[in-house]
């Protein structure tokens, strides 16, 4: 089950995204928004079949809003562990999705930009194709442990897009295909920037590592 979140960051313009990621939102069987996402996803033209959070973005009148057209709230305390967007991926991982797409999570408040990132290193994610996205920026995540066999990362998208890697936590064994400044068995650090801005020189390039947390971080090269 494909599924898609929509954190109350900063909308995305639907043109721009349909430029940049054709075929973004094809597929999705399920809809959750992020609190004050539910705005945001009418922005965008979709209907949320969830929506969770604490309501504070939505206020009384957009949850009752909500309600009229039928759409299910479940309501969690301002006092709470997790953030909105993370609630709304684990109401999808309970639900049995395979590929989270979240719309949103950039813009606004840096730590929750920062915040939204992270989450892609949920434990509940790994095996879970997850990305977050807008019509600059695809952000995905490789995990490897080191006592399995390493992990290869196909990266479909358009020769002279740009690819970054950002580790989280030193990664070892970092090998590139069809990148214009090749990584060889290499280690990243948190700190140095050398995986910043390769450029794919083929349609599908990739990325082989064997341990760690490894963000890729996609933008068109028309940016």
């Amino acid at each position: 089950m494909r599924a898609l979140v929509i954190a109350d960051g900063v909308v995305p313009d639907r043109a721009g995204m349909d430029r940049a990621w054709p075929g973004w939102r094809d597929g999705v069987d399920l809809i959750v928004a992020a609190d004050g996402g539910a705005l945001g996803a009418r922005a965008l033209g979709l209907e949320p079949s969830l929506v969770v959070g604490d309501g504070d973005s939505l206020g009384q009148d957009g949850l009752a809003l909500l309600r009229r057209a039928g759409i299910r709230i479940d309501l969690s305390p301002a006092d709470k562990d997790e953030s909105d967007t993370e609630l709304a991926i684990r109401a999808c991982l309970t639900r049995g999705a395979a590929a989270i797409t979240v719309v949103g999570g950039f813009g606004g408040r840096l730590d929750h930009a920062l915040a939204n990132i992270w989450l892609l290193a949920l434990p509940g994610l790994a095996g879970c194709d997850a990305s977050l996205l807008d019509e600059t920026t695809r952000v995905t995540l490789i995990r490897a442990d080191p006592s399995e066999t390493p992990v290869r990362r196909l990266l479909p998208g358009r020769a002279g897009d740009i690819v970054s890697l950002v580790p989280l936590g030193p990664v070892d064994g970092v090998t590139t295909e069809s990148l214009r400044y090749p990584l060889r068995d290499e280690r990243l650090l948190v700190g140095p920037s050398r995986g910043l801005s390769n450029v794919r020189e083929r349609d599908i390039a990739a990325v082989t590592i064997r341990h760690g947390l490894l963000l890729i971080v996609e933008s068109p090269a028309t940016l």
